[in-house]
């Protein structure tokens, strides 16, 4: 905070020399918000930019509303392949010059992981910026994202920040006009638990050069290492998790010094699951894909040639994702057996449990302190007492739920 207070953006929004930087963003079947979507890209602050919309074999009418509002029309574009992907049909322009900032792919069908690596092949930047279609970004993200790429003196790979939830956000035309806390239970929960794991998780994390502070929602990259690592792969249902362990990988493998960097801001707003089949099946997928990306990394558990990355931070995320959660239901069991049994002093039992959901809720409080204290996203004296009365019962209810949603993906995967 301090920092930032002596932090100006006039000079990197005004300059010719600014680093450029591609938007990327996969579109599929969202033929009502497209437009809007589109439209909050390009209301970005940054004087140096371009948006690549990627149509990734939509079968409503989520192109054609793109061709008849932004006035696209086909033409002829170089694109080197340097990643394979599906099929692209079609390269669209605007003939309108206010939108020449903007770029349309239509391709085949081929997943998100597919459709970011056809925007990395016709993108021409030296930075891009890779986003998911669900996700609103402020309009300073870009001003905000590349100044540690100029300011470090080490390389820097990618960059991330902040992901808030906004369900209860006020919108209007693609842009968050104002914020609350969300209304509903479920996405509520995931707010407090964006909380403990953006700010204090994240931030820690960064200052050890690791590989979890760039989330999958958004991330600025290098592009040529990023191109360089083969792009997104379509191997793993966490594709933004497995591209930062693959670039930390060469980065080490080429004796590269390298550096990843978390802005605490909260530059990027979504909308989180309000159903509970939803929830489970995006919480299910996660879990998932780092389970397969533990797997397709397995040569750098202590692995002494990838320095703290394969002796403390993929690890310690291992422990963390898988054993953590085993140990937590065998806790569990056991310790109903043994009060089933009558074999354990049941005043100790109660005291140790209230001393483990105590520290919980602690650590809920000190996260949503720090944010409250640093950015305060939900300032309104009633969001602030819905959370203090959520982080004492998220423990009971929410917190059983995630450790389930991980050990059931990693059952399912050995089937």
């Amino acid at each position: 905070m301090r920092r930032n207070n002596y932090a100006s953006y006039r000079e990197l929004l005004i300059s010719r020399h600014a680093p450029c930087v591609s938007v990327i963003s996969p579109v599929a079947n969202i033929q009502d918000d497209v437009v809007d979507h589109v439209r909050a890209l390009l209301a970005l602050q940054y004087n140096n930019f371009d948006i690549i919309v990627v149509n990734d074999g939509s079968t409503d009418n989520t192109l054609q509303n793109l061709r008849d509002f932004y006035q696209l029309e086909a033409v002829d574009f170089v694109s080197y392949e340097q990643i394979k992907t599906q099929p692209v049909q079609a390269y669209y322009k605007s003939r309108n010059l206010a939108f020449s900032k903007l770029t349309v792919i239509d391709k085949a069908r081929g997943g998100e992981p597919d459709s970011l690596n056809a925007g990395l092949n016709a993108s021409q930047s030296d930075l891009v910026l890779c986003i998911e279609t669900h996700c609103v970004l402020d309009k300073n993200s870009l001003l905000k994202l590349v100044k540690p790429f100029l300011e470090e003196k080490t390389r820097v790979i990618a960059v991330g920040a902040a992901v808030h939830v906004a369900n209860s956000g006020g919108r209007h035309k693609g842009h968050l006009l104002s914020t609350s806390f969300p209304k509903k239970l479920l996405p509520a929960f995931q707010a407090i638990e964006y909380f403990k794991s953006y700010l204090l998780e994240r931030l820690t994390w960064s200052r050890l050069n690791g590989i979890h502070p760039i989330s999958g929602a958004v991330g600025l990259f290098d592009k040529e290492i990023l191109t360089e690592c083969g792009g997104y792969s379509t191997k793993t249902s966490k594709e933004g998790f497995e591209l930062m362990v693959r670039m930390s990988k060469y980065m080490h493998d080429n004796n590269l010094k390298y550096r990843t960097v978390y802005i605490p801001d909260p530059l990027c707003w979504i909308q989180a699951p309000a159903r509970f089949s939803a929830l489970s099946k995006q919480k299910n997928a996660w879990a998932r894909g780092n389970f397969q990306t533990f797997w397709l990394h397995r040569d750098l558990f202590f692995n002494r040639k990838y320095g703290s990355l394969g002796l403390i931070n993929f690890p310690f995320l291992f422990f963390l994702e898988g054993i953590i959660p085993l140990m937590k239901l065998l806790g569990v069991l056991v310790i109903s057996g043994l009060v089933f049994t009558g074999q354990v002093n049941r005043e100790y039992l109660g005291l140790l449990l209230a001393m483990i959901y105590l520290f919980a809720v602690f650590l809920s409080a000190v996260s949503v302190l720090f944010e409250e204290r640093s950015y305060r996203p939900y300032s309104s004296l009633r969001d602030i007492s819905k959370i203090l009365v959520l982080i004492f019962i998220a423990p009971l209810i929410y917190h059983p739920l995630t450790v389930y949603w991980k050990i059931a993906a990693l059952v399912r995967l050995r089937q």
